[in-house]
């Protein structure tokens, strides 16, 4: 191993406690600061889950990934003593001249995983519960599952708490920070000194870090259903759907182990004040509620039981900002709606390359999905 060193880790969410128990586990000591509580219900972690899978259209680098980023749970899940992870599938539906799930099976055969085309009369018989008259072309993916996102955080955070070489601040926001010379300030005016601080801190990362314009805050509303009694048990065998036929693109989460069912889109608000009222409307999402009308069968019999809003940190270009800035200091930024699927391995790898395992430039081009992409 090498030499222990102190590290700071600034942000409870997902990525920072990861970076913390990757680099607890490698024997450094470690303080992680969050500006409210552990886990705080407004970081981007903190809702019932999030999907994992390997179609990433044109990305390989991300595709590739997958495989690294299942390893890494299963790590943690041994730490942890339970696996908060659902196996569901990936079925993935396109039209309306969209080609992403085309693009991804191509992309994934390029790398020897099989994404398989389903014929389109076969739909109706595997996933009744669909009306699959806009569907162009239909794919089907063994793999991929739902991440229960807020209890991953919930038992990172419980985990970390119990280790000798790891002290949790939480309601400790950061005033300011020094990458240079590995210093912070908290707003109480106490300095902290360490070998290295990771800046993890999501969609308020801008107010630590002025400089780094790229990476905006984009609120974002998702939809929770309540079901019929009668179709509970049916959509929590369902699989995950991606579905790009329609004029609004949808992902759909099924309710495994008795969590929510969830629907929501990946276009980009790229506005909005993370710190602010989190207050969302029905009216905001009638485009998808249509999508939906049309997309699932008996739509008509579900009913909106919550809405609610969280924060991604979006790049123009989707990839990960995970680099070396100052002489002690890093930045993570693995975001853009996508991000939570890699948190482990990202925690691990970084732990890595703080320990000098990688090249930070290296390091900074895989976390940003490059290796094994096509040149732009």
């Amino acid at each position: 191993m090498a030499v222990a060193m102190k590290a700071i880790v600034i942000g409870g969410g997902i990525m920072g406690l990861a970076t913390a128990w990757a680099l607890a586990r490698d024997g450094h000591a470690v303080e992680l600061f969050e500006q409210g509580p552990l886990p705080n219900p407004l970081a981007s972690s903190m809702d019932e889950h999030r999907l994992i899978r390997h179609p990433y259209g044109d990305h390989a680098g991300y595709a590739r990934m997958i495989d690294s980023a299942y390893a890494a749970w299963d790590l943690l899940w041994r730490d942890l003593g339970q696996r908060l992870y659902a196996a569901t599938g990936t079925l993935a539906l396109t039209g309306n001249g969209e080609t992403w799930a085309e693009r991804s099976a191509a992309t994934l055969a390029g790398i020897g995983k099989t994404m398989k085309e389903l014929p389109l009369d076969e739909l109706p018989r595997r996933f009744p519960q669909l009306d699959a008259r806009d569907v162009e072309r239909a794919f089907w993916m063994d793999t991929g599952g739902v991440l229960f996102a807020q209890d991953i955080v919930t038992a990172l955070a419980r985990h970390l708490d119990g280790r000798p070489n790891v002290v949790l601040h939480a309601k400790t926001p950061v005033r300011t920070v020094d990458l240079e010379h590995g210093r912070i300030v908290t707003e109480a005016g106490v300095r902290h000194d360490a070998d290295v601080v990771v800046v993890a801190a999501g969609a308020w990362v801008g107010r630590l870090l002025p400089t780094t314009r790229r990476l905006i805050p984009s609120r974002q509303v998702v939809i929770y259903f309540g079901l019929p009694a009668d179709q509970r048990a049916i959509w929590a065998k369902h699989p995950m759907v991606i579905d790009k036929t329609g004029d609004v693109g949808l992902y759909l989460v099924p309710p495994a182990e008795g969590r929510g069912l969830k629907i929501g889109d990946h276009v980009f608000s790229r506005s909005g004040d993370p710190s602010a009222e989190r207050e969302a409307h029905e009216h905001e999402m009638q485009p998808l509620l249509r999508r939906c009308g049309v997309l699932i069968r008996d739509f008509a019999r579900w009913r909106v039981d919550r809405l609610k809003v969280c924060f991604y940190t979006v790049t123009e270009d989707e990839r990960f900002v995970v680099e070396k800035q100052g002489a002690k200091g890093w930045l993570m930024s693995p975001c853009s709606g996508h991000g939570f699927k890699f948190g482990a391995v990202m925690g691990l790898e970084l732990a890595r390359a703080i320990a000098g395992a990688r090249d930070p430039a290296a390091h900074a081009r895989w976390a940003a999905g490059l290796e094994g992409d096509k040149p732009s």
